[in-house]
C-alpha cells in the first residue's frame, strides 16, 4: 500500500515539474516575442533619429544556443530573419524550422565548413563575415558546385584592433572586397561588417572606422556607398550603431535572454 502510495505521489511529482518547465518555456518564448517587439520600437526610433525610415534597418534576431521552439515562436510574429554562430547548431536547427526563413551566419566561418554550411541550409540568405581569401574561396566554389544564385556576403573587418577578433584589419578592406567582388563570381559583395570589442560592445571610432572603410571600398570599387551595407551593431550598442549608419543589426541576448553554453562545453 505505501509503495503504490509513494509511486502515485512521485508520479505527480513528475508531471507538476513537467508541467512548470513547460509553462516556464512558453513564458520564455513569449518573452522573447515581447522582447522583439520592443527591440523593433527602438529600431524605428534611432532609424528616424539617423534620417532613416524602419525598414532600411534590418534586425538579425541571432538564435545560437536557443531551441528552434523560441525561434518559431518569433516567426509566427512575422520575423523572418535569423542569425547563428556555429554551422552545426545551424545546420541542426535547418530541417526543424520553415524553409522561408533567412539565415545568417555570423562571424568567423572555418574554410572546410563552407561547402557544408552552403549545402546544409537551402535558404542561407547571408555570409557575415568573410574575414580572408581561403573563405572567400571556397564560398565561392560550394555555390557554384551547387548551381546556386549568388551568395551575399560581408567582409568582416577588425576595428577594436584585437587579437582575439577575426576580421581583416582596416588597411585590407579594400584587398579582399576587390577579391569577392571580381574573383568569385559566385559572390555577391554586399557591404562590411565588425563585431565590436571583447565585451560585444562596441566605441564610436568603431563604427567610424567601418564607415570610412565602406567609403574606401566604395571609391575603389565604383559602387554607391548606399549599396553597400554596414553590419554593425549588437544587444548593447545597436541604437548608437543604427545613429552611426548601420544597416544590419544582429540582436541576440536583448531578445532571447542570457546564452546557456553549458552544451557547447
Amino acid at each position: 500500500m505505501d509503495g503504490s502510495l509513494d509511486a502515485t505521489i512521485s508520479i505527480k511529482l513528475e508531471n507538476a515539474i513537467s508541467l512548470s518547465s513547460s509553462t516556464m518555456a512558453a513564458a520564455a518564448e513569449g518573452a522573447a516575442a515581447q522582447a522583439l517587439r520592443n527591440v523593433l520600437h527602438r529600431v524605428t526610433q534611432a532609424a528616424q533619429r539617423s534620417g532613416r525610415a524602419s525598414h532600411q534597418v534590418r534586425v538579425v534576431a541571432v538564435s545560437k544556443t536557443k531551441p528552434s521552439s523560441m525561434i518559431r515562436d518569433l516567426y509566427d510574429a512575422s520575423h523572418r530573419h535569423f542569425g547563428e554562430n556555429y554551422v552545426q547548431e545551424l545546420l541542426d536547427k535547418v530541417p526543424e524550422l520553415p524553409d522561408d526563413i533567412q539565415w545568417h551566419f555570423i562571424g568567423h566561418l572555418q574554410s572546410n565548413k563552407a561547402k557544408a554550411l552552403v549545402a546544409g541550409v537551402p535558404n542561407l540568405f547571408m555570409v557575415e563575415g568573410v574575414d580572408n581569401v581561403k573563405v572567400a574561396n571556397n564560398l565561392d566554389k560550394a555555390i557554384a558546385s551547387l548551381e546556386r544564385p549568388p551568395l551575399k556576403v560581408l567582409v568582416q573587418v577588425n576595428t577594436s584592433g584585437e587579437e582575439s577578433k577575426y576580421g581583416v584589419e582596416p588597411s585590407e578592406c579594400v584587398d579582399l572586397a576587390k577579391h569577392v567582388k571580381l574573383q568569385c563570381p559566385n559572390l555577391r559583395f554586399s557591404g562590411l561588417m565588425t563585431i565590436g570589442m571583447l565585451d560585444y560592445t562596441s566605441r564610436p571610432e568603431n563604427f567610424r572606422t567601418l564607415s570610412e572603410c565602406r567609403s574606401r571600398v566604395s571609391k575603389e570599387l565604383e559602387i554607391p556607398e548606399d549599396e553597400l551595407e554596414l553590419s554593425m551593431g549588437m544587444s548593447g550598442d545597436f541604437e548608437q550603431a543604427i545613429e552611426m549608419g548601420s544597416t544590419n543589426v544582429r540582436i541576440g541576448s536583448t531578445i532571447f535572454g542570457p546564452r546557456d553554453y553549458s552544451a557547447k562545453k
